[in-house]
C-alpha cells in the first residue's frame, strides 16, 4: 500500500459523545447517532461558529450504524435495541427487528439497504457487547454475523457467519456485491449477492494499516470510504494465534483495563476492484478512534466512538 498523505483537520465541532457513525444527505447534512440515544442532523459543518444540530431522534438505545433512505427514513443498527427506522420528520422509531433465530438481536453495528428494499446489516459479537468490544477483539471470538432481512420479512436471516468483528458495509456498484469491514482481522471481505457466486465469500482487501470499522458510499460512482478505528498491533496479531484459553484470558483483562485510544489516524477509499483511491493519516492528532469518515460540502467529516464531537478535515486531493 502507498504511503498515506497528510489528513488535514480544519476544526472540529462538539455535537456530543461518541457520533460513532456520519452519513451525509443529499443536502450536503450529516446525520449521526450519540452515546446517550440521539440521533442528529448537522448543518453547516463548513464553519464551526455557525455550525448547527438538531435532534430528529432518540431511539433508547446506543445507535451506531445508520443508512439513509431514499424517502428521507433513516435505518439504524441500535446496540441495545436491534434495527431500528427512524421517520426523520416526526421522530417515530420502530424496531425492524431485535431478534434472529430465536437468538437476542445485540451488538447490530452497520446497516445498509438495496434497490429491491432488502436490507442487509451486521452484528458485532455474539458473546461480548459493545461496552466490552475490546474483549471481542481480543479474544478473536469470530462470532460476528451478515444478517438479511428480506422486503416485508419481520425476522433477519443469518447469510454469513464467522466473521471476526463484523462492522461496516457499504454495496458493490451494481449492487452484485456487498463488503463487509472484519474490524478483528484488519480485512474486507467481499459477499456476492449475484450470479454463478452468489453467497460465496471472498476477499477484497487483506492487511489493511489498522483496524476497519464504518464504511461509507455517497453514490454508487464514488469509492467505498473506510474508517480506521486504530492502527495495527503487532502484539494483538501475535496473540490472536494463541489457544482460545489464552484469548479468553486476555480478553477479561482487556476488558477492565482502562483504554485510551492512539494518536495516529487514518482514512482509506477503495474502487470497486478493491483498489485503494485515497489513503490519507496523521499521526498525534487530537482527534481520536475514527470510527466513521464520509464526505458532505465539501468537507470530510469523521466520526468517532470516543470524542464528544466531528472533525471537519480537508478533502482529498486528486489521484
Amino acid at each position: 500500500m502507498d504511503r498515506p498523505t497528510a489528513l488535514v483537520p480544519r476544526h472540529y465541532v462538539a455535537v456530543g459523545h461518541g457520533p460513532e457513525d456520519v452519513v451525509a444527505d443529499p443536502r450536503g447534512r450529516v446525520l449521526t447517532g450519540l452515546a446517550d440515544g440521539r440521533i442528529l442532523r448537522l448543518d453547516g459543518l463548513g464553519d464551526p461558529v455557525s455550525a448547527r444540530a438538531e435532534v430528529i431522534a432518540e431511539t433508547g438505545g446506543r445507535p451506531l450504524g445508520l443508512e439513509l433512505l431514499p424517502g428521507g427514513d433513516l435505518l439504524v443498527c441500535d446496540a441495545e435495541r436491534g434495527l431500528l427506522r427512524v421517520d426523520t420528520g416526526d421522530g417515530t422509531v420502530r424496531i425492524l427487528a431485535d431478534a434472529v433465530a430465536g437468538e437476542r438481536l445485540r451488538f447490530a453495528s452497520n446497516v445498509v439497504s438495496l434497490s429491491d428494499g432488502s436490507v442487509y446489516f451486521t452484528v458485532s459479537s455474539r458473546r461480548h457487547p459493545l461496552d466490552h468490544w475490546i474483549g471481542d477483539i481480543v479474544e478473536h471470538t469470530g462470532t460476528g454475523r451478515l444478517l438479511r432481512l428480506a422486503p416485508g420479512a419481520d425476522t433477519p436471516e443469518v447469510v454469513l457467519d464467522g466473521l471476526q468483528f463484523a462492522n461496516g458495509l457499504a454495496a458493490g456498484a451494481d449492487e452484485s456485491y456487498l463488503v463487509v469491514a472484519e474490524t478483528g482481522a484488519r480485512r474486507l471481505t467481499r459477499y456476492r449477492l449475484t450470479g454463478p457466486e452468489a453467497g460465496r465469500s471472498e476477499p477484497f482487501a487483506e492487511n489493511l494499516p489498522g483496524m476497519p470499522d464504518n464504511l461509507w458510499r455517497g453514490t454508487p460512482d464514488g469509492p467505498i470510504w473506510v474508517a480506521l478505528a486504530g492502527p495495527r498491533v503487532p502484539a494483538l496479531d501475535l496473540l490472536h494465534r494463541g489457544t482460545p484459553a489464552v484469548r479468553r484470558a486476555a480478553a477479561r483483562v482487556a476488558v477492565r483495563a482502562p483504554f485510551r485510544p492512539t494518536g495516529t489516524i487514518a482514512v482509506l477509499a477503495f474502487d470497486d476492484e478493491g483498489r485503494v483511491v485515497h489513503h490519507l493519516a496523521r499521526r498525534h492528532s487530537g482527534y481520536r478512534m475514527v470510527t466513521s469518515v464520509c464526505e458532505a460540502g465539501g468537507h470530510l467529516v469523521l466520526g468517532s466512538l470516543w470524542e464528544p464531537g466531528v472533525a471537519v478535515c480537508e478533502p482529498p486531493g486528486p489521484k
